[in-house]
């Protein structure tokens, strides 16, 4: 009697631990970092966005990509030199939004976007 007992409180705990967990993961998606190893300034940086499958799937990883940065500080083309597919989609879209300091020429950067659930 006392084990029944137990075992239907144990399966009560664990779903509202289960649930729990769910809850935090949805409350807290992840984070993104950017890190520039640039030789020109950075005007606005703009912070990936964790993608929500990433999150599901438990995906971390680090993006690393080389960009051509266009003298009015814009970015005109990109090369990924590694990352996973999912997330490189939420570094390119960030990318995209990035502005630098002009210049009378176009310059190459490495920037790298680290990845990984809160």
């Amino acid at each position: 009697m006392r084990i029944e007992r137990f075992r239907r409180w144990a399966a009560v705990g664990m779903r509202a631990l289960v649930c729990f967990g769910l809850l935090l993961a949805i409350m807290h998606p992840g984070y993104a970092t950017a890190q520039d190893e640039s030789s020109r300034k950075v005007r606005s940086k703009v912070a990936p966005v964790y993608p929500d499958l990433a999150r599901k799937m438990s995906i971390t990883g680090t993006v690393k990509m080389m960009i051509v940065v266009g003298p009015n500080g814009t970015m005109k083309e990109a090369k990924v030199v590694g990352g996973h597919p999912i997330l490189v989609n939420a570094a390119m879209e960030a990318v995209k939004k990035w502005r630098f300091e002009p210049t009378s020429a176009d310059t190459t950067e490495t920037l790298e976007f680290k990845f990984a659930p809160e």
